[in-house]
């Protein structure tokens, strides 16, 4: 008798749980959120707890979505844990999703973001605060020289401290990592300190050494996953790690820029901070006490603009070279334009127009490279995008790769090709999917000195030398696998830098 009990209770209980899933399935079916007024963007299943995450390539997870946005189309969503994520993928969709569009400008507030205290100043940061900054960058940086003459002159100059340095490896095997990071960071300094830094200043070397560390941290898998679940992570070693290393580099900055205020000369404004001083100052004499020029902002602001205009431009430039040293021949190509249009004398800006190959070399290492593959953005407001609701607070990753290395759009999308940017006649052709920066309101802030900078530092380092894998090791071997960050690194490597003079 006790058997049949037991049998009959479990049967009851078994149709209770049965009859409850039904309930929540219908509820879910019929709840405001689905339905054709508020159909949401498709997407593969979700795992419980985990959601979309086993499916995502740790190695190269913008791949996986990649392959995803071909199977469900431009606007398409994914769960990393419980999150739901709407991915935007494809030039169109991304220009119609961030160019005269207020739905999208928002940043996630991410727990690694609040932990870092990173939600000030430009880059994390949202609303009235974010406009405010970002204009006040944007004006600053322009008045300052970036796109003029002064700025070429900049870059000129320490193109010419870089090329010193290289001359000294003699012909050796090197790392490139840190000469061309030193190089490239010493032209936002420029701006934002007033100074370029001697490459053996040790608090330099160390600041710009942990900004790459930093930077490679914040899009381990290690942090998405604490990001995912943050009561769970919170122990994780990699997160200790980028919380100490980046208070380590925010107190450099603070004496740096306590340095400059004691310093200050309100007729003569140095850099960034300078000018930030002096409009806050102005401000507060005004009586305006609740503006958007306080310390945090001024700092969090120097955070952004040193780490953004020093590692990605960085790591675009030493794929250049690598991608130099692995196809000898485009190498070559570029050096006999630059040879009969320029010849010994210094590479100049408006050379670029007379350039049309190496113009096309350079954007083609940008594409190819793809060094920030996904920008996570977040819906300000209610909105249906392409006939697709999504709700405000809903983090937006936009899939910048997806234009990058569309096969819909490049003939020869994961192939190293100059030719993606020359018509028929060899002369430079724009290219809509061309996206490197973003676009609309959030794109890169720095676009027009990062472009400088590549131009300049790489035509003068090809003027000067050959770029060769080590010896021993052949251009097949030579490795372009990407190293997972908040953004994109080559693996590291090593090359050779023969002078032309004494190849000659």
């Amino acid at each position: 008798m006790a058997a049949v009990e037991d049998i009959l209770l479990q049967s009851t209980n078994t149709t209770i749980l049965l009859g409850t899933f039904a309930i929540l399935f219908i509820l879910y079916l019929f709840s405001p959120s689905f339905g054709p007024q508020r159909k949401e963007p498709p997407g593969p299943w979700p795992l419980p707890l985990l959601g979309n995450l086993l499916q995502l390539d740790p190695k190269s997870p913008h791949s996986t979505l990649y392959e995803l946005y071909k199977k469900y189309g431009p606007v398409f969503t994914v769960h990393l844990g419980a999150k739901k994520v709407v991915m935007l993928a494809g030039h169109r969709t991304i220009k119609q999703a961030l160019v005269n569009n207020d739905a999208f400008t928002d940043k996630e507030n991410l727990p690694i973001i609040n932990d870092l205290k990173l939600e000030h100043g430009i880059v994390f940061a949202s609303g009235d605060s974010w406009k405010e900054m970002r204009q006040f960058a944007l004006t600053n940086l322009k008045q300052s020289g970036m796109g003029k003459r002064e700025n070429e002159e900049r870059i000129i100059e320490e193109s010419q401290y870089l090329i010193d340095v290289l001359r000294q490896k003699d012909g050796k095997a090197f790392d490139t990592t840190q000469p061309v990071s030193y190089a490239v960071s010493n032209i936002i300094c420029s701006f934002v300190y007033g100074n370029r830094f001697d490459y053996d200043d040790q608090n330099f070397r160390s600041a710009v050494d942990q900004a790459k560390k930093n930077t490679q941290l914040m899009g381990s898998p290690s942090l998405h996953l604490y990001n995912i679940f943050p009561r769970l992570f919170r122990w994780l070693g990699a997160r200790k790690q980028l919380m100490k290393g980046s208070f380590a580099n925010r107190k450099k900055m603070t004496e740096l820029i306590k340095g400059l205020q004691e310093t200050l000369n309100p007729q003569m404004c140095r850099g960034f901070v300078d000018c930030f001083l002096v409009r806050k100052t102005q401000l507060e004499a005004s009586g305006n006490m609740n503006s958007h020029y306080y310390e945090d902002n001024l700092l969090v602001s120097v955070v952004n603009l040193f780490t953004a205009g020093t590692d990605t431009t960085s790591s675009t430039l030493r794929y250049g070279l690598l991608l130099m040293a692995k196809y000898p021949e485009i190498q070559d190509q570029v050096q006999v334009e630059l040879a009969s249009v320029v010849g010994s004398r210094q590479v100049r800006v408006e050379d670029r127009k007379n350039l049309p190959y190496t113009d096309a070399v350079i954007h083609e290492i940008q594409r190819f490279a793809n060094v920030t593959p996904v920008l996570v953005h977040c819906a300000s407001r209610d909105v249906t995008f392409q006939g697709y609701f999504i709700k405000k607070g809903t983090p937006v990753a936009i899939l910048l790769s997806s234009a990058l290395q569309d096969e819909d759009e490049w003939e020869k999308a994961y192939t190293f090709n100059p030719g993606h940017f020359l018509d028929k006649e060899g002369n430079f052709r724009k290219r809509d999917a061309f996206l490197p920066f973003s676009t609309g309101s959030r794109s890169c802030v720095g676009e027009g000195l990062a472009k400088m900078e590549l131009f300049l530092f790489f035509t003068s380092l090809l003027q000067h030398f050959c770029f060769t894998p080590p010896p021993g090791v052949t251009e097949d071997e030579l490795d372009l696998t990407a190293v997972v960050g908040f953004a994109l690194s080559p693996s590291p490597h090593e090359l050779c830098a023969i002078s032309r003079s004494d190849k000659d």
